[in-house]
């Protein structure tokens, strides 16, 4: 069982605790808490990490202990190694929610689907937040983009990798207007320009953070299938999605609404797929969170 607790900061604000935990093939998952109350891991998306979830940890401080996850192959925890996709991300949390106690599990993205498909195995998860889990089914596809972003990174063009990605997942907003080659351009030429000024410690940056979304891809490819099989779910789940964001990133919320009955749902207006992230709304996402777990 982790420790309970934080370390005061200097501005009066509670510091993120630092953790590691092993998972089941020896890969270290490393993690930051804050805050006091109920345990609430917080798993981040793709081309993420920990930090990206850091605002909307604060925001939840005050009701409860958050663990904020860097999922493997970035900041503090270890390598890919030899990863085995869904099967290996499942790992991870379980053994997160082992030295936690944590009952309840909120995922953005990628990390919806790994925190829904462990629920089907783990029903210590009680109540489960879920923020448009790219689920693909019954003709809602999602990683159209991948052998493009594939190319790119191949070719050394990690920002043009990137402009796939998010050309492929864009909110309905001004981005989609920027003409691809353009935003590639622009983010190859902002990636080389920072690429050798010093991270701090345990931070991931976009050159070391753009290469694992192909992973992300990989879990999210296994994930799959009919909805039908989260029908026997039993913890209380709350579907978040956001007004703005892509018709294939929120069809997952109307499917899962439509075979788990009881599941509440939530959609922001205003915002788009990225919401809980550090850039977006983490105040609204957190609001919802903190009334959904209380």
């Amino acid at each position: 069982m982790a420790s309970v607790g934080t370390t005061p900061g200097t501005d009066g604000e509670s510091a993120p605790e630092p953790g590691e935990v092993r998972s089941a093939d020896g890969t270290a998952i490393g993690y930051c808490q804050v805050g006091q109350g109920p345990a609430l891991i917080l798993l981040h998306g793709a081309g993420q990490s920990s930090e990206n979830l850091s605002a909307l940890a604060r925001q939840l401080s005050d009701s409860f202990t958050v663990i904020v996850p860097d999922r493997r192959g970035r900041g503090r925890s270890g390598p890919y190694g030899d990863f085995h996709g869904l099967r290996s991300e499942i790992e991870d949390l379980c053994a997160l929610l082992d030295i936690t106690g944590a009952h309840d599990v909120f995922g953005l993205s990628a990390g919806a689907v790994i925190a829904l498909e462990t629920a089907l195995v783990r029903p210590v998860i009680t109540k489960l937040a879920l923020y448009e889990p790219p689920l693909s089914f019954d003709g809602a596809v999602h990683g159209e983009w991948l052998p493009r972003y594939e190319r790119e990174l191949a070719q050394g063009r990690p920002g043009a990798a990137l402009a796939s990605v998010l050309k492929g997942t864009a909110d309905r907003g001004p981005l989609r207007l920027v003409p691809r080659f353009l935003l590639g351009a622009f983010l190859d030429f902002a990636i080389k320009r920072t690429a050798h000024r010093p991270a701090p410690s345990a931070a991931s940056s976009p050159i070391d953070l753009i290469p694992t979304v192909r992973y992300d891809a990989q879990t999210v490819r296994e994930a799959a299938g009919p909805l039908q099989r989260f029908s026997g779910l039993p913890c209380d789940v709350l579907l978040l999605g956001g007004s703005r964001s892509a018709r294939n990133l929120t069809a997952s919320l109307e499917g899962l609404g439509s075979v788990l009955p009881h599941a509440e749902k939530v959609m922001l207006r205003g915002v788009g797929h990225t919401a809980a992230d550090n850039s977006g709304h983490p105040d609204r996402v957190a609001s919802e969170l903190r009334r959904f777990f209380a």
